[in-house]
């Protein structure tokens, strides 16, 4: 009898200590920075101010936003490696950028180094200047099949020249790329009439699609995008079938090796963030849709990123090193 009840009370002890333990949330000790990797005014840079704002709270610190443009997005993200990895310092980004990194010899650090916590998910969209003779897709195929269009990016490698190299990997049209330092000053080119074709993130040219400065053509998925205050955006794949949906996922990525009282800290600021009314809306607003990933699923999300878009520039020798070098497999 005393037996049991000594088992009842160590039992009850133990359940005691593992509650305290799962209830102990970390604590910042300091502010926390996340360093964008882009110019302001971008998906990331949108994405990391908005999500970061509504971590504040239950983390109890600020959080500063630092742009740092350059290098594709690799500059901005090798400072964030460099800095402690104590969950201290972050980096506002998306997949389809970070899963490049190595495969193009920017950065030796390699995608699954990273903890990745996803807010949004944006497609890319294909638009021309509110000017531009470039009515539709036809006229698109036929004016690249007729002369190299000028197509802007936010830089080599990042989403919106992702995007060109797969939709000239489904088309067989070369065009002429134009990179810059960040989504906003492409589409702003775009607008200018600098470059005549733009496919940023849907995030990115909402604005002036409502704005009436730029002309959507089609959104780079299988079904149509509906961008409140400007209509519906048709699908790509009515007129070429074989692309695969372009898109990327943005949100905050922190060094793998953080300690574990961190990652989880920043995992539980960031549900609530993500559960927020704000970042719901916001997402919404842009054209994009509001999620919330992170651990496992998020791993399995830039691991499919990279076997499909490594690859892909590989082939079109945007990439000289093979993908294999870098154990990252052909996307099935």
């Amino acid at each position: 009898m005393k037996k049991g009840i000594f088992r009842i009370i160590a039992t009850l002890v133990l359940l005691a200590v593992f509650a305290s333990g799962a209830m102990a949330a970390w604590k910042p000790a300091k502010n926390l920075n996340i360093i964008v990797p882009w110019n302001p005014g971008g998906a990331s840079d949108l994405t990391a101010r908005m999500v970061a704002s509504e971590m504040e709270k239950p983390l109890g610190v600020r959080i500063s936003i630092t742009n740092t443009p350059g290098g594709s997005g690799a500059i901005g993200t090798k400072n964030m490696f460099d800095a402690p990895h104590d969950g201290y310092t972050l980096s506002g980004n998306a997949t389809n950028s970070i899963v490049t990194y190595q495969a193009m010899e920017l950065l030796p650090n390699s995608h699954k180094e990273y903890n990745s916590y996803l807010a949004v998910f944006t497609p890319n969209v294909i638009c021309v200047g509110a000017d531009s003779k470039i009515k539709d897709i036809p006229d698109l195929l036929a004016a690249m099949k007729a002369r190299k269009v000028t197509v802007g990016s936010a830089g080599v490698g990042a989403g919106g020249h992702q995007a060109a190299e797969f939709f000239k990997a489904a088309t067989g049209f070369a065009y002429t790329h134009v990179p810059y330092a960040g989504g906003a000053p492409a589409v702003t080119a775009t607008v200018s009439g600098e470059v005549e074709v733009v496919m940023q993130l849907s995030m990115e040219v909402v604005e002036m699609l409502r704005a009436k400065q730029l002309r959507a053509l089609a959104v780079m998925d299988k079904e149509p995008l509906e961008v409140q205050g400007y209509g519906t955006i048709p699908p790509v794949t009515n007129w070429i079938p074989n692309l695969p949906t372009v898109g990327s996922y943005f949100g905050l990525f922190a060094p793998k090796d953080i300690p574990a009282e961190a990652n989880q800290g920043i995992i539980e600021a960031f549900k609530v963030a993500c559960a927020s009314k704000t970042v719901k809306d916001f997402a919404i607003s842009k054209g994009a849709k509001p999620v919330c990933v992170y651990g496992a699923e998020a791993d399995r999300i830039s691991d499919e990123a990279a076997s499909l878009i490594c690859w892909v520039l590989y082939d079109n020798g945007v990439i000289k090193t093979s993908p294999e070098k870098f154990a990252i497999p052909r996307a099935k």
